[in-house]
């Protein structure tokens, strides 16, 4: 004890050892955080913004939408691959998203919750009650359908839905929303009375690939998807005539300027079910939906001089919008993780209440948090609902590094601040934390990493980010389209950590680095 103070003292009494003790403040750390969010964070222009689901057809339409509204003279942001019926829905409701393409069966079924034959007149009525309206009919039906390889169909001798019934043994392979929808797997089944007990959830897209291969036998499809002729696959005659109709029509908001509303209503009745088709094998051939939204104008008398947003505008777009998301969500971490770990470090209920609760946060799927939160007041599908899973996810490393670095500064060190009589807040700021400081910056650090490939996550809520081309190649079944997303992000990480080593220097006194 008596060989520790005099070393205090002498700290206390030198100019250079004093300004090491409070060089490591958490202060500049936040600041550098600040800096760093408010360099990434673009400003807002209040586009019109348009949601799409995550398939070819939608985010074709959605294409198409932007395209007519920009020639319109509106500023526009396509929000692409949101996810499914209600999650697009609640979006427009919300007002995260200004409109979007649905179609007429789909709204009565899974948005109104009505199983009758609604009239086009009745689902605009019901649409009202909400604040939405709706365009007429852009001019096709895609509707549900079941389909089979060609090849297989004629060995079963399979042609309609009803012809299922002889085949329990029939793999099927849907998607989680078909699996889900009032006019969907369940009812049908119930309908047909069909026996198949081999059923998976599939993604869209992966879907039409594990029916290529064997894997299924039959898939959930829709009428005009373009892999249906590419992969010489039979659609299913609907013999009871189970599925309703679904006309392609625009949801947006009654609120939406008259001029945009109009510019979407100029797309009434100019699409029938061959140039939608057409439309979709290009947006899979090139792997490009904006050149297929192109050739709807140029097929229709107009000029398609725009060739779409060109690479390194949209990398650019990505890579700051994922800065924004995991830069704000970190900065909430650091602040309110540094704050937990200083208390958990105390030990007793409340200290391992909040290390439970910060682990059990870590042990929720993040696709889960998200879904869990989308519902809750206040969030939605938003930028903040994608930056509060973030944040929640990102605590664990830095309250738990910030708590064991406190907890294994010396007893006799402590004791010896004690003797000094330093106030609990001097010793914290000025000894403790500066002690702790290696072990709380490589929390943060692991933090930041796992923010970064997270955020990719959040473009199934439309939030953006380098998550977009990665769900676009799914979709696509594309790898370079993956790779777009997956590569920067993998990029970005290796930087956010190189970062860190270079603060690791600045904000670790020298006398604690490795």
């Amino acid at each position: 004890m008596k060989a520790l103070r005099p070393t205090l003292v002498r700290r206390d009494r030198s100019e250079p050892d004093r300004h090491l003790a409070r060089h490591p403040e958490p202060g500049p750390l936040l600041l550098v955080f600040l800096i760093l969010v408010a360099t990434v964070c673009p400003a807002s222009a209040n586009p019109i913004v348009i949601g799409s689901k995550k398939f070819t057809e939608s985010y074709v339409l959605g294409e198409i939408a932007q395209r007519a509204l920009n020639d319109a003279g509106f500023a526009t942001e396509h929000r692409q691959g949101m996810g499914g019926t209600i999650i697009l829905w609640q979006a427009l409701r919300g007002g995260q998203i200004d409109a979007y393409p649905e179609y007429t069966g789909t709204i009565a079924q899974e948005i109104l919750r009505d199983s009758r034959q609604l009239s086009f007149q009745e689902i605009r009525e019901a649409l009202g009650k909400f604040g939405v309206a709706m365009t007429e009919p852009l001019g096709f039906n895609n509707t549900y359908a079941l389909v089979m390889r060609r090849s297989e169909a004629h060995r079963l001798g399979i042609r309609t839905i009803g012809d299922l019934r002889k085949h329990p043994d029939l793999k099927m392979g849907l998607t989680h929303e078909f699996l889900d929808r009032q006019d969907g797997w369940r009812p049908l089944r119930e309908r047909y009375g069909l026996p198949q007990q081999s059923i998976i959830g599939i993604d869209h897209a992966l879907g039409y690939a594990a029916l290529a291969n064997g894997s299924i036998d039959v898939k959930d499809a829709y009428s005009t998807d373009a892999k249906i002729e590419e992969n010489d696959l039979v659609v299913l005659e609907d013999d009871l005539r189970f599925f309703p109709k679904y006309d392609a029509v625009f949801l947006f908001r009654s609120s939406t300027s008259p001029d945009a509303i109009n510019a979407l209503r100029r797309l009434e009745g100019t699409l029938d079910e061959k140039r939608m088709i057409h439309l979709n094998m290009e947006a899979e051939r090139t792997k490009n939906y904006t050149f297929a939204a192109n050739l709807y104008f140029e097929d229709g008398g107009r000029s398609a001089n725009s060739v779409g947003e060109s690479f390194p505008h949209k990398l650019a777009r990505w890579t700051l919008r994922h800065l924004e998301l995991a830069g704000f969500s970190l900065l909430l971490s650091v602040i309110f993780g540094i704050l937990l770990g200083i208390v958990a470090s105390r030990g007793g209920v409340i200290g391992q209440g909040i290390l439970g609760f910060a682990s059990v946060v870590q042990t929720i799927p993040s696709l889960a948090l998200l879904a869990l939160l989308v519902p809750l007041p206040f969030f939605g599908i938003s930028v903040r609902t994608a930056i509060t899973a973030l944040f929640l996810y990102g605590l664990l490393p830095i309250v738990r590094n910030t708590a064991s670095g406190l907890q294994d500064i010396p007893r006799s060190l402590r004791e010896s601040a004690v003797a000094l009589g330093l106030s609990p807040f001097t010793r914290l700021w000025q000894i403790y934390l500066p002690m702790a400081s290696r072990s709380i910056l490589s929390g943060i650090k692991t933090s930041a990493v796992i923010n970064i490939g997270t955020a990719t996550l959040a473009a199934l809520i439309g939030a953006g980010g380098l998550g977009e081309p990665i769900l676009s190649g799914l979709n696509l079944n594309d790898h370079v389209t993956i790779l777009e997303g997956a590569i920067p992000a993998a990029l970005l990480a290796l930087l956010v950590q190189w970062f860190f080593d270079v603060l690791d220097r600045v904000l670790i006194p020298k006398g604690l680095r490795l």
